[in-house]
């Protein structure tokens, strides 16, 4: 006889149900039923000392996930496509028609200080949004998730195994923000005539397309960088090696800027994106995975010596 226990006999104390989040279990309760013989009939009486419990499985909740794979030399996945780089192309020259038509407007209207103005500013907020950007997609979301997805995922490998950064090819790390900013930047060069607008639309938009290259600088060794970009980075208009290495370390929940890092201490320092992570939860009920421990998927696993030789 099966029956919801918590619906007909309470448990005393000296019995206890675990209950396991994931996989999720379900409980089969079975009792023993006496069944006592006197002059008048009586109903079946179950045992509780007799209460056996056995957790099922139940295979339409049960959460499967499937470890990362460890990257292999020479992987396809890290190299440009003809696509990649048709976008990286498609990219470049929606920021240089930005870029082009803002110094045209600011040469025929002898206006060049709003201008640039106007490109610091779109300096300094594209590095605000590649922070966020980061922040989100390091705590939200999964391989499945409508667009994202991918990113995603490769973000989540890229803490796991940061050096395969600096083995993509130059599109392969670009493409997919290049084609955000197709869609996103050109129809504004269409539209619009203002060279302020386009300077900081330029500048902006051409930071957030690079901040992946930015990234993958801030992970390579001084040796194989351009002395020009060791002494950006130097000067902080890049983000530095060492201040995008805190990244990397437990608790992996600051320095997500990616630019230049100039937002990184006041976010970090204000708990910034732990106040969005606590709005989050309270309104959606979502926990970011900043909030959990660090588990194996977070641990950094060091390029093996032959992985070092072969490049």
């Amino acid at each position: 006889m099966s029956i919801l226990a918590q619906h007909k006999y309470p448990l005393s104390s000296k019995h206890h149900v675990y209950t396991c989040l994931s996989p999720c279990l379900r409980t089969r309760v079975h009792c023993l039923a006496t069944t006592t013989t006197t002059t008048t009939t009586t109903k079946s009486r179950p045992n509780l000392d007799q209460l056996v419990i056995e957790p099922q499985l139940n295979p339409s909740q049960t959460l499967v996930t499937s470890p990362p794979s460890r990257p292999i030399l020479n992987d396809p996945s890290l190299r440009s496509t003809w696509a990649h780089r048709a976008w990286v192309a498609s990219g470049c020259t929606t920021v240089m028609i930005s870029l082009a038509k803002s110094i045209m407007g600011a040469a025929e209207s002898h206006m060049w200080l709003e201008p640039i103005l106007a490109s610091l500013v779109g300096y300094i907020l594209a590095d605000l949004g590649s922070g966020v950007y980061h922040w989100g997609i390091d705590n939200y979301g999964s391989a499945s998730t409508p667009i994202f997805g991918a990113q995603i995922d490769a973000f989540q490998g890229h803490h796991k195994w940061p050096w395969t950064i600096t083995r993509r090819q130059f599109a392969n790390n670009l493409h997919a923000l290049a084609r955000a900013v197709t869609f996103t930047v050109l129809p504004m060069d269409l539209a619009s005539n203002d060279p302020i607008f386009l300077a900081f639309a330029g500048v902006c938009s051409g930071c957030i397309m690079f901040s992946q290259q930015f990234h993958a600088w801030a992970h390579t060794t001084k040796s194989r960088l351009p002395a020009l970009v060791i002494a950006l980075q130097d000067m902080g208009l890049l983000v530095s090696r060492s201040q995008h290495a805190d990244h990397h370390r437990s608790p992996y929940n600051n320095n997500y800027c990616i630019v230049s890092g100039v937002w990184n201490e006041f976010l970090d320092k204000q708990q910034v994106f732990e106040a969005l992570e606590m709005i989050l939860f309270f309104k959606l009920g979502v926990r970011p995975r900043s909030w959990s421990e660090p588990s194996s998927d977070w641990t950094e696993e060091i390029e093996t010596s032959s992985q070092i030789a072969a490049h």
